[in-house]
């Protein structure tokens, strides 16, 4: 298996261990003040209150039309299908 050249050992193998160290307190420091990387305040979905998920239905008329007679007429599906 190869080594995995990252920028940990790239700081390892260039610079001596205090200025490593000063390098990972600016980078630090930068990203403090950036504000790169990490969980943002307020990220992701936000809650809405109040509001229903509408569902769309994708029917033909046809069927359309049974649905509002069998509505209409009390009809169960189950019990048709009985017999």
């Amino acid at each position: 298996m190869k080594n995995k050249i990252t920028t940990e050992s790239l700081i390892q193998q260039y610079f001596t261990p205090e200025e490593a160290q000063q390098l990972h307190q600016e980078i630090k420091a930068e990203v403090e003040e950036i504000k790169w990387g990490g969980k943002r305040k307020n990220a992701g979905r936000k809650a809405k209150t109040g509001v229903v998920l509408s569902f769309t239905a994708r029917l033909t008329a046809e069927e359309k039309e049974f649905i509002e007679y069998s509505r209409k007429n009390n009809l169960q599906l189950h019990e048709l299908m009985q017999g």
